[in-house]
């Protein structure tokens, strides 16, 4: 059993490391564009955490388990250019449906995961998009306006049921509506 954790963690530690690819219809990243411009925040509210979807969304096999957002200052450090192939202030998971379980620290999931990072993306206190590119699903995009009232109520309660987060996950080109709600994280 260790050993199939160890190899599903290195396995995902690899998947995770793939650089994000340039946007559809933006061209390279060569010289002449501005990369900064691509990646936006104006927040004044602590949002970081989990936003975890409450409806099931599948595709092809992969089920959609949480956006994460990250805090003030991991999105700074990103917009200067300051990334490790790794992490983003702004990430998407899918899980694939037919892997193993394992023990996590969102709870119990499933072994085979997605994380994709951004390509591009703008977040503020009202509304959150984040765009991506998955090899295994594609393009990704995530269009949800943020309900500030809610998001605090929830954080006050330590997560709650409640969403806080809804919006449009499009996924190869097919859009999904999405409710999320907000976890802290351990």
């Amino acid at each position: 059993m260790r050993r199939l954790i160890v190899l599903t963690a290195a396995a995902l530690v690899l998947t995770a490391c793939q650089p994000p690819a340039p946007r559809e219809g933006g061209g390279d990243a060569g010289p002449s564009r501005d990369i900064a411009a691509d990646f936006h925040h104006d927040i004044d509210a602590e949002q970081s955490g989990y936003y975890l979807s409450t409806d099931e969304v599948s595709v092809d096999g992969w089920v959609f388990h949480h956006l994460f957002m990250g805090q003030k200052a991991d999105f700074q450090a990103w917009e200067q250019g300051r990334r490790d192939g790794v992490f983003a202030p702004l990430m998407i998971e899918f899980e694939d449906r037919d892997s193993p379980m394992v023990q996590t620290e969102l709870g119990e999931s499933r072994s085979g995961r997605d994380r994709i990072l951004p390509t591009r993306y703008r977040v503020t206190n009202a509304r959150v998009v984040f765009e991506g590119r998955s090899e295994r699903l594609g393009p990704v995009r995530l269009q949800g306006d943020l309900d500030a009232g809610r998001l605090a109520e929830s954080k006050r309660n330590l997560g709650d049921e409640a969403p806080v987060l809804t919006g449009t996950l499009t996924v190869g080109g097919r859009g999904y509506p999405v409710r999320m709600r907000w976890w802290a994280g351990d």
